[in-house]
């Protein structure tokens, strides 16, 4: 098996840390080969806070996957949310020397160098910066400007910004794991990228995250993605109150959230009652279901009201944003009864549950087709699309090392090529920019 066409996804969460290793098969879908889980220790809202303990679990979830794979990984493409991810919107333009010259690449890295430099917080860094539409010299609404002409490039952006000690974080995480960083995605777009279809992104639509310890949100439009936002709360904190309120241990929480949880107490009669054993001989302790599901739902209704407020900051009241697809829950929080009723219900929106099946292979097992394991799936496949990426620049590399040898007059022309190879995407340059910071750290 060639392992350059394997791809390891690594999704370090809150509650669980995931290896998947996946390749494409010959229909184009990502085929699970094996996957590893762990609990997550050292991880609180998506922000590593106990180095040492993170690096076992991780070591851990690659061991699983490693022995169910018989696959040895050596490169892993990590997801990073967390809630020090914010995002904002801001314009910027370029004036172009010579108009007479056709718009390329260059133009537009030189636009997208100057958000760069836009002032941040002491430590925040710019993450990714998602051009939203172009503007030419006053004509607006352009989706690709190169080979148009004119004097004045602007665009709307969308700009992720985090803080890059929790990236450099995680990356010293998977170094120390004995792993090297092939890729750094931001989770709530590897999510999308494994539950949304290319129709709901042009139609409009809101992919809700719901992980263990943040609610990640992003927001496409016209295969665009409008908005991002990280929530800090997600199904731990669900779990924390049920065991404040039933006066319970985490584990019988946690339990009773999975097995009789549901965000809507209208459903449960009032002689439904569970039985929980009490500890060390204590006697047994009895929780009426109509109880359980008013805690989860006053939670619950929390978390759906911020990130609602989230999409209205999007403008998806005004006519042109509107978002036709309405929303897409996944994440391990998507798995809590009666919630997209719920959703429906606050939001006068569709929707539905994600689930990351439609590119996996057709004999997947059931359980990764759960929306547990979006992010997981989302970043095997952001893997292979980065390799797919490489081979193609170099063959495109060897192609015109061939034409150069070849050394016909035209040539001097042809070197403008190159440029196109450059391309990189940002969160390619962050990986480079937290390898560079990690090999100098050692």
């Amino acid at each position: 098996m060639e392992n350059n066409k394997i791809s390891v996804g690594l999704d370090v969460g809150t509650t669980k840390i995931v290896a998947m290793i996946g390749r494409k098969n010959e229909y184009g879908k990502a085929e699970i080969l094996g996957i590893g889980r762990a609990k997550s220790l050292g991880v609180h809202r998506g922000v590593v806070n106990n180095i040492t303990q993170t690096i076992q679990s991780i070591q851990q979830a690659v061991q699983e996957a490693e022995a169910e794979s018989g696959v040895k990984i050596e490169e892993v493409t990590v997801g990073i949310a967390g809630q020090h991810i914010r995002s904002l919107q801001h314009s910027d333009y370029i004036t172009r020397s010579n108009s007479e010259l056709v718009i390329d690449d260059e133009d537009i890295d030189r636009l997208i160098n100057q958000v760069h430099k836009l002032v941040m917080l002491p430590g925040e860094e710019i993450i990714h910066v998602l051009p939203q539409e172009y503007k030419i010299d006053g004509q607006a609404e352009i989706k690709e400007p190169i080979g148009m002409y004119g004097g004045r490039l602007e665009a709307n952006f969308h700009v992720v910004v985090g803080q890059v000690s929790s990236i450099r974080n995680i990356g010293r995480c998977v170094k120390s794991s004995g792993l090297e960083l092939e890729g750094i995605t931001l989770e709530p777009l590897a999510s999308a990228n494994a539950v949304l279809s290319q129709e709901e992104k042009e139609a409009g639509v809101a992919l809700i995250d719901i992980g263990g310890g943040t609610t990640d949100l992003a927001v496409f439009k016209d295969g665009i993605i409008r908005h991002t936002a990280v929530i800090p709360f997600g199904g731990n904190v669900i779990t924390e109150d049920i065991k404040e309120g039933c006066s319970i241990i985490e584990k019988q929480a946690e339990l009773l959230k999975i097995k009789f949880g549901s965000a809507w107490p209208g459903e449960n009669k009032d002689n439904e009652i569970v039985s929980i054993p009490g500890l060390r001989g204590r006697e047994p302790k009895e929780i009426t279901l109509k109880n359980l599901s008013k805690i989860i739902h006053a939670r619950v209704v929390e978390i759906v009201e911020q990130v609602y407020v989230e999409i209205k900051n999007y403008g998806h009241e005004e006519q042109k944003k509107k978002l036709i697809a309405g929303i897409v829950l996944t994440g391990g929080g998507a798995q809590l009864k009666h919630l997209k009723q719920l959703v429906e219900y606050i939001t006068g929106m569709d929707t539905r549950i994600g689930f990351p099946n439609e590119h996996l292979a057709g004999d997947s097992d059931e359980d990764i087709a759960s929306p547990l394991y979006a992010t997981a799936v989302g970043l095997v496949m952001d893997g292979l699309k980065r390799q797919e990426r490489k081979r193609i620049e170099k063959a495109e590399a060897e192609e015109a090392a061939e034409d150069m040898n070849e050394a016909s007059p035209e040539v001097e022309e042809e070197v403008v090529k190159p440029p196109k190879k450059e391309r990189r995407t940002f969160l390619d340059k962050l990986t480079e920019r937290v390898k560079d910071f990690l090999d100098n750290a050692e």
